[in-house]
């Protein structure tokens, strides 16, 4: 009998150490899978930050793809009105001679040694003398005294400007403006002539030539139809050296000396232009 109840206890004993030894192994498994299910959904959770961060990334490409695109629209516009401006310019330069050409009735056919349009114009050699280095040079070797051809100096004249204004050949354009005023020094185009000199440099941009020719022409016609232009012409090129102070106030004087002028308007703008990169 008691080897019996010793024999019962023994395997309630042996039960109850299987049933402790399987729940850890049990509760180690769930945990194994648990652990892996939570390392899933990080992994989801992690690709679709990614995701989210690439579709930004592309957005984002997409958007400078197109401020690249409206620049370059922008400066292919800006290109387009730096054309036309330029345009602009040499539909001016025609315009003004046209007029001034009218102004003078004919002057360069008429103008004979006694004409009265050739008269006031005698003392330009002399004047010469007095000018920019430029005009001692383009006057070298040349006879005041000789009879010239009215023809031939329209003709020269006319071809200067028309390589200029027609055709755009600044540098033609200088070198017979530079002949003309050395072959025909009595010419009353002569004041002309000086101003399209300073024109054909200013517009390549050769702006210590270009001062020089704007400075001959108004030491040496003073009350010329091109004076106020000239002087004009000046100051831009005065600024354009780097001579922004002197520049400045040769453009007031322009608007002092011929008020109400074309010239002295566009002295007053670029005052204001001036005075705008200043702040």
């Amino acid at each position: 009998m008691a080897r019996q109840h010793i024999v019962c206890v023994l395997a309630v004993v042996a039960a109850l150490v299987a049933a402790t030894s399987a729940t850890p192994a049990q509760a180690q498994r769930l945990s194994l899978a648990e652990r892996v299910t939570l390392l899933e959904n990080q992994a989801n959770a992690e690709n679709r930050s990614a995701g989210q961060a690439n579709l930004e990334a592309q957005n984002r490409i997409t958007q400078l793809q197109a401020e690249v695109s409206g620049l370059r629209n922008q400066i292919e516009t800006l290109t387009h009105e730096i054309e036309q401006l330029k345009q602009r310019n040499r539909d001016q330069y025609v315009d003004l001679d046209s007029r001034l050409q009218r102004l003078e009735g004919g002057a360069p056919v008429a103008a004979t040694p006694n004409s009265p349009v050739a008269a006031p114009a005698t003392p330009a050699a002399p004047a010469q003398a007095d000018a920019a280095p430029v005009s001692a040079s383009a006057n070298a070797g040349a006879d005041a005294s000789a009879p010239a051809d009215p023809a031939a100096e329209e003709a020269a004249y006319q071809a200067a400007l028309d390589a200029l204004v027609e055709r755009f050949e600044a540098d033609q354009s200088a070198r017979q403006f530079e002949a003309f005023i050395r072959d025909y020094p009595a010419s009353p185009l002569v004041p002309n002539a000086w101003y399209w000199l300073g024109e054909s440099y200013y517009v390549t941009q050769n702006y210590d030539l270009a001062l020089e020719a704007f400075q001959s022409l108004l030491a040496g016609y003073p009350g010329s139809r091109k004076e106020a232009d000239a002087l004009l012409k000046v100051g831009y090129c005065q600024v354009a050296l780097g001579q922004r102070a002197t520049g400045e106030d040769t453009l007031r004087d322009v608007s002092v000396r011929f008020p109400g002028s074309e010239a002295a308007a566009k002295a007053q703008s670029r005052l204001r232009t001036l005075a705008l990169e200043n702040r």
